[in-house]
C-alpha cells in the first residue's frame, strides 16, 4: 500500500469518532468485552476508514481535510483499498450477526453517497448535515449497541436506548459544522454549499453554541434521570474544558477571522473527543 493511500484513510481520526462508541457500550451495565472488540475494530479500524479514503478519492482535496493538513494527491489504488476495508469491516461484523452487518452496509452506502459524483450529498448542505448527524449519531448508536447485545428492535425502542442515540446526533448536529468551518474557501471552489457556508464563519460558532446547549441540557436530563446526578455533574465536569477552548477561540475568531484554520479546528475535535471518550 502506498503511503499516500493509507494516509488518505486516515485511521487515527477514527479516535474523534470514538465517543458515541463509548457512550452505546457505556449506558448498558451488561458489559460484553469480546463482542465490543469487534464492534469497535468492525468501525474505527475498518469501516470509518473506508470512508475516509473513498470519499477523499471523489473529493481530490487540494487543501486541509480532516486529520490532514497538506493531503497528498489521490490514484486508483485508494479506491480499491477503500472498498477493501469495506468489505473487512462486513466480514469481521459477520461475528456479530447479519443485522450488524446490515447496519454496517447501510452505512458505508450512506457515506459514499455524500462524495460520490452521482449524488454527492456534500453538495447539499442541509441533507447532507443531517445524514451525517443522523448516522455518525442516532444510527450508529443504535448499530453499535444491537450489534454487542444482540437485541430486537422493540428494544432499541426502550427510552433508556432511544434517549441516548437522540442525544448522539444532537451532539453531533451542532459539531459537525464546526469541522467544515476552514474549508469555506476549498468547498467553493468546487461548487459545493455545506452547512458551515451557509452558516458564515460567525453563524457557524453561533449555531453550535445554540446546538451544544441544547444537547448539554438533554444529556444532563439523561444522566439525572437513568443514572445519578453524579454522572450527569460528571459530564458537565469533562467538558468543562471543550467550553473554556471553544469560547476562547471563538473570541479570536471575532478579532479575525482567518484564526477559523485547520489547526484550530483539529484542536477542538482532539480536546472534544479526549473529554468525551
Amino acid at each position: 500500500m502506498k503511503k499516500s493511500t493509507l494516509l488518505h484513510l486516515r485511521v487515527p481520526f477514527s479516535f474523534y469518532l470514538m465517543p458515541v462508541f463509548f457512550f452505546a457500550v457505556s449506558v448498558n451495565p451488561d458489559f460484553q468485552f469480546w463482542k465490543s472488540l469487534v464492534a469497535f475494530l468492525s468501525l474505527h479500524l475498518f469501516l470509518y476508514p473506508a470512508s475516509n479514503g473513498y470519499n477523499s478519492y471523489y473529493d481530490k482535496d487540494e487543501g486541509s481535510i480532516g486529520g490532514l493538513e497538506n493531503p497528498p494527491p489521490v490514484d486508483k489504488e485508494l479506491l480499491w483499498a477503500s472498498l477493501l476495508f469495506d468489505l473487512f469491516a462486513l466480514v469481521l461484523g459477520g461475528f456479530l450477526g447479519w443485522e450488524f452487518v446490515l447496519a454496517l452496509f447501510v452505512y458505508g452506502l450512506v457515506s459514499k453517497a455524500y462524495s460520490h459524483p452521482a449524488i454527492r450529498l456534500k453538495k447539499m448542505p442541509y441533507l447532507g448535515w443531517l445524514t451525517v448527524g443522523v448516522f455518525q449519531g442516532f444510527f450508529t448508536f443504535l448499530l453499535v449497541y444491537q450489534g454487542i447485545h444482540s437485541v430486537g428492535l422493540s428494544e432499541l425502542q426502550a427510552p433508556k436506548v432511544l434517549i441516548p442515540a437522540i442525544l448522539s446526533s444532537a451532539m453531533l448536529l451542532g459539531s459537525y459544522p464546526m469541522t467544515q468551518i476552514y474549508q469555506h474557501e476549498e468547498d467553493g471552489k468546487r461548487g459545493d454549499e455545506t452547512i458551515s457556508r451557509k452558516l458564515g464563519i460567525n453563524g457557524t460558532f453561533i449555531f453550535t453554541i445554540i446546538c451544544f446547549s441544547i444537547s448539554t441540557a438533554g444529556f444532563v436530563w439523561y444522566y439525572f434521570n437513568y443514572f445519578s446526578l453524579n454522572h450527569a455533574i460528571g459530564f458537565v465536569v469533562f467538558l468543562t474544558p471543550v467550553l473554556i477552548f471553544f469560547m476562547t477561540w471563538f473570541w479570536g475568531v471575532l478579532q479575525n477571522t482567518r484564526s477559523a484554520d485547520f489547526k484550530s479546528t483539529m484542536r477542538l475535535n482532539q480536546v472534544s473527543a479526549i473529554c468525551l471518550n
